[in-house]
C-alpha cells in the first residue's frame, strides 16, 4: 500500500516546505517498503520534486485556483481511495492543519502533527512528536488502516537525491470552491516568515519604530525575515503580520535573532521551534537568555550596527 506526499504550492510553484515533507514521504515509503506518489495543485515546476526522490507526481491543474481546504480534502480523499493509500504525509503549516482533519474526517483516518522522526514502529504505527509547545515529545499511535502524518516544519531536514520525476496530469472531481476571493495583499521584496530560514525580531528594547532600521539592516545582510513582538505590533510599530509567539505567527527557523525581545513565555512557546535562538538584552535576568543558545547583554543600539558591519565585511570576502 503506497504513501501519499501532499505538496503545498504558492503562486504555481512549491513552497519552501515541500522539499521536506518530499523527504520525510520517500524515507516513509522506503521504511515501509513500499511506493510513494506526490500531490499537488496547480504546480508549474512539480518535477522539481524529483531532486527529493519523488519519482511520480499526480498533478491537480483545474479546481479552485487557490488554496480551498474542503474541495482539496475532497480531491486527496478521492485520490487516496482510488489507489488504496496506507500514509499520507503532509506539512504541518496552517494551510496543513485545516486540511488534514477534513481529509482524516473523510478517509477515517488517524492524524499526528509536528512529528520529527519516521515512525519509531510500524505496527501499531507509532509518530514521535511535538507537544505542549516543542516542551517535549509524545509517542502517538496510529490505528487506522489509512494514517495522515503532519511533518513538524524544519524538524526532518531535507535529504537531496535526484532522479526522474513522471509527472500526471489528473482532473478534479472536486472542481467547484464555495470560497469568494476578495483581495490577496503581499509583501514584496523581502523574504517572509513562513519562507525564510533566518527571522531578525525586535521588541520594545528598541525604543520606537524610528529604530527599527536595526533590525531591517541585520535582516538585509542575512537574507532574513524581519519580525516582532506582541507589544511592538499592538502600540502600532509594525502590522500584527510581522507578530510571531503563541498569540502570533509560529516560527520554526534554523536562526532566530531576538532584539531587545525580554521573553515573555507565550513569545518564547512560538519560536521555540527554532535551532539555534540568539538574544541581545541589555538585561541579563531577561527571560529569554534561560531559552537561548548564545546570548549578548549590551546594548542593542551599539552592539547590532556592530553586528551588522561584521557580517557585511565577511559576506564581502565571497
Amino acid at each position: 500500500m503506497p504513501v501519499l506526499i501532499v505538496i503545498e504550492t504558492e503562486n504555481n510553484a512549491l513552497k519552501r516546505n515541500a522539499a521536506e515533507v518530499a523527504s520525510y514521504g520517500v524515507a516513509l515509503a522506503a521504511k515501509l517498503e513500499t511506493s510513494c506518489t506526490a500531490i499537488a495543485f496547480h504546480a508549474a515546476n512539480a518535477n522539481e520534486l524529483g531532486h527529493y526522490s519523488v519519482t511520480q507526481v499526480a498533478h491537480v491543474s483545474n479546481g479552485p485556483k487557490h488554496f480551498d481546504a474542503h474541495a482539496y480534502a475532497s480531491e486527496i480523499a478521492d485520490f487516496a481511495g482510488k489507489n488504496n493509500v496506507s500514509h499520507i504525509v503532509i506539512s504541518s503549516s496552517a494551510d496543513a492543519r485545516f486540511l488534514a482533519p477534513l481529509l482524516a474526517a473523510k478517509l477515517n483516518a488517524g492524524y499526528a502533527p509536528n512529528a520529527v522522526k519516521i515512525p519509531v514502529e510500524l505496527s501499531p504505527l507509532t509518530v514521535k512528536r511535538t507537544a505542549f509547545t516543542n516542551k517535549a515529545f509524545t509517542y502517538t499511535q496510529l490505528l487506522g488502516d489509512c494514517n495522515i502524518i503532519g511533518v513538524g516544519n524544519n524538524a526532518f531536514g531535507v535529504i537531496e537525491n535526484t532522479v526522474d520525476c513522471i509527472v500526471e496530469e489528473i482532473k478534479a472531481e472536486n472542481a467547484n470552491s464555495n470560497l469568494e476571493q476578495v483581495s490577496i495583499e503581499k509583501i514584496t521584496g523581502k523574504a517572509t516568515i513562513a519562507d525564510a530560514d533566518v527571522v531578525v525580531s525586535g521588541g520594545r528594547g528598541l525604543k520606537g519604530p524610528e529604530n527599527w532600521h536595526l533590525v531591517e539592516d541585520l535582516a538585509e545582510v542575512l537574507d532574513a525575515a524581519t519580525a516582532c513582538s506582541k507589544p511592538v505590533s499592538d502600540m502600532g510599530w509594525r502590522s500584527h503580520d510581522e507578530h510571531v509567539g503563541q498569540t502570533g505567527k509560529p516560527v520554526a527557523t534554523n536562526l532566530y535573532i531576538a532584539i531587545g525581545i525580554s521573553g515573555a513565555i507565550q513569545h518564547l512557546a512560538g519560536v521555540n521551534s527554532s535551532k539555534v535562538k540568539v538574544v541581545i538584552n541589555s538585561d541579563p535576568e531577561a527571560p529569554f537568555f534561560k531559552a537561548a543558545d548564545y546570548g549578548i547583554v549590551g546594548d542593542a543600539f551599539e552592539i547590532v550596527p556592530k553586528l551588522t558591519e561584521k557580517l557585511k565585511a565577511f559576506k564581502a570576502l565571497g
